[in-house]
């Protein structure tokens, strides 16, 4: 899913920002892991060994996908980063989450079939 590597590299940057501009390790770290993770969850399902594993592995990526949304908001409302520069972001990890809401509801109505 090229949107999610995409969405990491701008979390990678965002990270490095954060890092060496603003000195803040703690909430950046949590952002940097979880919103990688998600990217790696779904090149990791690819190669899912069943149905189920597939919606677990999409399942997981969309919990970490929740979990950045969470992180970003801290970020802003704490004033490490702006409200432009969330907007920016944030836009790109609403969209992954709708994607992948939409991926497991219809992989899991596909498995009941």
């Amino acid at each position: 899913m090229n949107k999610s590597y995409a969405f990491a590299l701008r979390v990678i940057n965002l990270y490095k920002y954060l890092t060496s501009e603003k000195k803040e390790f703690v909430l950046s770290k949590q952002l940097l892991r979880s919103g990688t993770a998600i990217g790696a969850l779904i090149k990791e399902s690819e190669h899912a060994q069943s149905k189920a594993d597939f919606i677990s592995k999409m399942n997981i990526a969309l919990k970490e996908a929740n979990e950045t949304a969470y992180w970003l908001h801290l970020l802003k409302d704490s004033d490490f980063i702006s409200e432009k520069e969330f907007e920016s972001i944030y836009s790109d990890s609403e969209e992954l989450l709708k994607l992948l809401v939409s991926i497991v509801k219809s992989s899991k109505k596909n498995l009941k079939k």
